[in-house]
């Protein structure tokens, strides 16, 4: 780069100069400046907030007012106002003002507009696996977000099950795509009430992820319709009780009826003897006929106590019946929707995808494994109920040899075995785990055409490899720190959730692009061997020289930074 003409400007906050370029290149600013936004400007305007508040993200800073407390005050940095279009930065206390009073209308015009610009990336990075022939993985998760235990504020927040205790919160629901590039992008995320648990969210999970990437695979119709035409049988056993039961009922009233009968008439025979008696002056003797008659009615008495009992116990059963024809009849009415709904899904779907589904065991629910099932997906989750797992290991043909699948893990497997409550066979792994003396157990459950039996160490693998996604949620917490919530409205808790997310995966795209972009020098910064971690904790908080002209763009690391002596220079043309 010619010394001539050269603008150069001093940064604390490198990798976020670079990442504003980036945000350039993409059209990211444009569109947070495109959405409405119902607030005044002052001396900064509420987009210039907006984006204030994305890089404060960007930069991995625990709470708002490090905006301006930090060592190196981020609203400070000209430099980086700069390469993110905007005239300054305002004070931290701007930037709440700004948050807190944003409606939820207006949140979702500016995760629109975000997603709007990072759709096309997710799409490519789609389009890429398509082409390679490659099945599209999903990851799905439900993760704590806790806050203060006493606190008051925090809008919908609940007491529920957050890292192994209960405690006040959030549960955010996030799903992520298995990229071979990127490894991890976010898809979507949506927090939820703390008392919120994952069995009653896989549909969600999978509908957002159907309408972030707009594919989907085909619809297993002629499964389904096997599941509606057993559960008919089923419920024609039902209502063969039902009938059975009713007429039970019917009968046990007439008994009683019959016994209520016989005992009013032996209650009038004992009241005409006791007048007759009392008026002869007569006593009552063992053997009198009055003494026979009190017998008579208290064996009465006790006939229509027993009829009662049997009518309530008759009347039990059909109540119980009746409510669980009731639930058939929902549940039919259910299934039938859904195969009205999947068979139009097949019918607009031009170009079914080959997917799969990964999921932990809170998810792993029968009906939650059918529905993901019938969605088409290849399903990866483990047993959500513990019964199962000591059926298992009572099981006759248990075998004896267990395969080894990981350091201190070991398997047995059971190819498509029915299970009961659930509509369909399943592949069944049973793990045994070795804690020293302690062992421990779990199941592995599988759905599809892979062959996952037949090869035990790839299933324990594959399916282990969802750690992905709990690696990115750890991220998020501790990179991003979205655990820490930096305002208390409804609105700005789901604006801050979404743009965490979307930050992982700018970076991740940042880095891609700034590698393909740079101009290649013996001292270039190679981005590929620093990890997201880094670049937030310390490429977003080194110090640099901007070299500006009309030949690119240039980030000059100072001796005292951590990159001392590297650059990282834009190729002609590759600027913004």
């Amino acid at each position: 780069m010619s010394e001539e003409n050269l603008h150069r400007q001093e940064t604390q906050h490198a990798f976020l100069v670079a990442w504003g370029w980036f945000a350039q290149h993409i059209g990211l600013i444009q569109a947070i400046h495109n959405v409405p936004l119902h607030q005044k400007t002052y001396k900064h305007s509420p987009h210039t907030k907006i984006l204030e508040f994305l890089v404060a993200l960007l930069g991995g800073l625990p709470y708002l007012q490090d905006i301006s407390r930090a060592a190196h005050p981020l609203d400070q940095d000209q430099t980086v106002a700069q390469a993110w279009q905007q005239p300054a930065w305002a004070d931290y206390s701007g930037v709440s003002r700004t948050l807190s009073t944003l409606s939820m209308e207006e949140v979702q015009a500016l995760v629109r507009a975000v997603e709007q610009v990072e759709q096309p990336l997710i799409d490519a990075e789609l389009a890429r696996l398509r082409q390679q022939g490659e099945r599209i993985v999903y990851d799905g998760d439900l993760t704590g977000l806790q806050v203060s235990p006493g606190s008051h504020t925090y809008p919908n927040a609940a007491f529920g099950y957050m890292d192994d205790e209960i405690r006040l919160g959030y549960q955010a629901a996030v799903v992520s795509l298995q990229s071979p590039i990127y490894r991890r992008l976010w898809l979507s995320g949506q927090a939820h009430p703390g008392d919120t648990v994952s069995c009653t969210q896989a549909e969600a999970l999978v509908l957002a992820a159907e309408a972030r990437t707009g594919l989907r695979p085909r619809r297993r119709t002629e499964w389904l319709k096997k599941r509606i035409e057993a559960f008919e049988q089923t419920m024609k056993i039902t209502e063969q009780r039902l009938t059975t039961q009713t007429e039970a009922v019917r009968r046990a009233q007439e008994r009683l009826e019959v016994a209520c009968q016989q005992r009013d008439e032996r209650q009038r025979r004992l009241a005409e003897l006791e007048a007759l008696y009392h008026q002869r002056q007569r006593h009552e003797r063992p053997n009198s006929q009055l003494s026979q008659a009190r017998q008579r009615l208290r064996a009465a008495e006790h006939r229509v106590q027993s009829r009662q009992q049997a009518l309530q116990v008759a009347e039990r059963r059909l109540a119980k019946t009746q409510a669980l024809h009731q639930a058939q009849q929902a549940e039919y009415q259910r299934l039938q929707a859904r195969l009205q709904r999947f068979e139009q899904d097949n019918q607009t779907n031009l170009a079914p995808i080959a997917a799969e589904f990964r999921l932990d065991a809170g998810f792993g629910t029968y009906e939650n494994i059918a529905l993901l099932i019938e969605m088409g997906y290849e399903v990866y989750t483990k047993a959500h109920n513990a019964r199962l797992n000591a059926s298992l290991r009572r099981r006759s043909d248990l075998p004896s040899t267990w395969e080894r699948v990981g350091t201190n893990a070991e398997m047995v497997a059971w190819p498509d075995l029915p299970l009961t409550r659930c509509p369909y066979p399943l592949d069944v792994g049973l793990e045994r785990f070795h804690h020293g003396e302690k062992i421990e157990y779990s199941v592995l459950l599988h759905f599809g055409d892979d062959p996952v039996t037949e090869n035990l160490p790839q299933w324990f693998e594959h399916y282990n490899g969802r750690q992905i996604i709990e690696a990115g949620i750890k991220e998020s917490k501790w990179v991003f720190f979205l655990h820490h919530f930096k305002v208390r409205t409804q609105a700005a808790i789901y604006l801050q959730e979404r743009l965490t997310l979307f930050a992982a995966n700018f970076i991740r795209w940042a880095a891609r692009w700034l590698d393909e972009q740079a101009d290649p020098q013996v001292n270039t910064l190679n981005l590929r061997q620093i990890g997201l971690k880094r670049q937030v904790q310390v490429g977003a908080h080194v110090s640099a020289q901007v070299i500006e002209s009309a030949q690119g763009k240039m980030l000059r690391f100072s001796a005292c930074s951590a990159f001392s002596g590297r650059v990282l220079a834009l190729r002609p043309g590759a600027s913004p």
